[in-house]
């Protein structure tokens, strides 16, 4: 009788390289030569990898080699947790799972066929397993209030942060989660108005509050809870262009080009280069329609929600009362145009440079809306920790200038996921007004259109 380890070596390989990642464990535990085998083929593991998971590669081509042993090993472990019903281990493994899931979902990319296995493995695990949901993606502040029996915040700031970016990359599908999820709108509602949380430590943008400029993302959840909530029961009828790009599992996170990052050509570089047209040296994706919404509460309710008697006696730690108060939203669409691409300054994120634009803003809903059709200008560029940052500012008939906002791009670069974040006055008035804000990009321009419009676009800026 031959044994397995008697075999031709690429035999032996390509039989290994057939059975389940899960699998490969057992099979080294079979015998001490067996175990030495599969330890020593890192080639085995590589080629399990990239047939089972997406390959990471894709999605950073400038990064090394990645260690494809510890790579394999730490999905399948998670896997195992995840499939696991015990739900004491799920809660003890939090950080190693929700830190891997993250890992996969950063990584998704399409290959060749237009398959995604990080995508399909993380929306069955999420969605066929509620266990999941509720131990991973609702451990944030939120759901102390908000939350079921089984769904508690986690005990520490860094996991429930991380919690709330998960559920944020998740999105809110039309499941039994993701309707529960909006459910939860008052208490989100709550957070995203009550101006407590605008403050020039966060530069009154969906960053914490401790000056770092690193992204909260409790307040990234809350606001796509309540722009999601908004946008399924508001009373206008919108074309799916206008719908917050995330009711479907993972929808919006994978980048439109995954070969075409940042990180794959020097933009800064290119910057410096004058023959090089402004496209080309934008890594954003900037130029195009953009489709737009904006929530926002009528001023005297927003007044007293925040400057009552009652609403002043809340200590300053603790959230105000769940917000049942209606909201209006407007669905906006924002023609952009790059003006400006200028190196990162001293204090700036060196890896990408500032992509200054201007362009037009137009509501949807009603077109004499003197609060949504405006010019608009802004920059984008790199926080500190990389992530991708949106700044825009209003400008009106005349030149005022009326309404900021600033947001994130969720999911990183060329994501279509889109910007999430908060709009308020220009001039940072502690008592408002403020509320959420998302835009997501719904077409390219038309390379000719930027031109024949060149000439109506200069005269709107000029009169403004």
């Amino acid at each position: 009788m031959i044994e397995l380890l008697d075999l031709c070596y690429d035999v032996l390989i390509g039989i290994l390289e057939e059975i389940d990642p899960h699998d490969l464990a057992a099979c080294a535990q079979t015998s001490r030569g067996f175990n030495q085998f599969i330890k020593e083929n890192k080639r085995l593991y590589k080629t399990l990898y990239l047939k089972h998971f997406d390959d990471p590669r894709r999605r950073r081509p400038a990064d090394p080699e990645p260690e494809w042993v510890g790579a394999m090993q730490r999905v399948v472990r998670c896997q195992k947790i995840l499939d696991s019903a015990n739900n004491d281990l799920k809660r003890e493994e939090f950080t190693f799972v929700a830190t891997t899931v993250d890992e996969l979902i950063a990584t998704m990319s399409q290959d060749e066929d237009g398959v995604t296995h990080n995508k399909r493995l993380v929306t069955d695990q999420f969605q066929r397993i509620a266990q999941n949901h509720d131990a991973f993606m609702c451990r944030s502040s939120l759901f102390d209030r908000a939350g079921t029996g089984k769904q508690r915040p986690a005990g520490d700031e860094e996991s429930r942060q991380l919690s709330a970016r998960l559920h944020s990359l998740f999105g809110f599908p039309p499941s039994n989660a993701g309707r529960r999820d909006l459910s939860t709108n008052p208490y989100a509602r709550s957070r995203v108005y009550d101006l407590r949380n605008y403050t020039d430590n966060n530069e009154w943008g969906p960053f914490r509050d401790d000056g770092t400029m690193r992204v909260d993302w409790e307040m990234i959840e809350s606001i796509m809870i309540v722009i999601g909530y908004n946008s399924c029961y508001c009373t206008h009828t919108v074309s799916n262009k206008l719908r917050p790009p995330w009711f479907a599992p993972l929808d919006g996170v994978i980048p439109e080009d995954a070969h075409q990052m940042g990180a794959a050509r020097n933009y800064t570089a290119l910057v410096q280069q004058p023959d090089i047209s402004l496209n080309m040296k934008d890594p954003y994706g900037v130029e195009g329609i953009w489709s737009r919404i904006v929530c926002f509460l009528d001023y005297n309710d927003l007044y007293h929600y925040n400057f009552s008697t009652e609403a002043m006696k809340v200590p300053s730690d603790e959230p105000r009362d769940a917000l049942n108060t209606d909201e209006a939203i407007r669905h906006i669409i924002m023609d952009l145009r790059i003006t400006d691409v200028t190196a990162p300054g001293p204090f700036d994120n060196s890896k990408l440079p500032i992509v200054h634009f201007r362009g037009k803003s137009k509501s949807v809903d009603a077109h004499w809306d003197p609060n949504a059709n405006s010019g608009i200008r802004g920059t984008v560029s790199l926080t500190p920790e990389g992530e991708v940052r949106w700044q825009t500012i209003s400008v009106f008939q005349g030149g005022e200038e009326r309404w900021r906002s600033d947001g994130i791009q969720v999911g990183g670069l060329h994501c279509p996921r889109g910007v999430v974040g908060t709009w308020f006055d220009k001039d940072f008035d502690a008592h408002g007004p403020a509320g959420p804000t998302a835009f997501w990009k719904v077409s390219e321009r038309p390379v000719d259109s930027a031109d024949e419009d060149s000439d109506s676009e200069d005269s709107f800026w000029d009169a403004s």
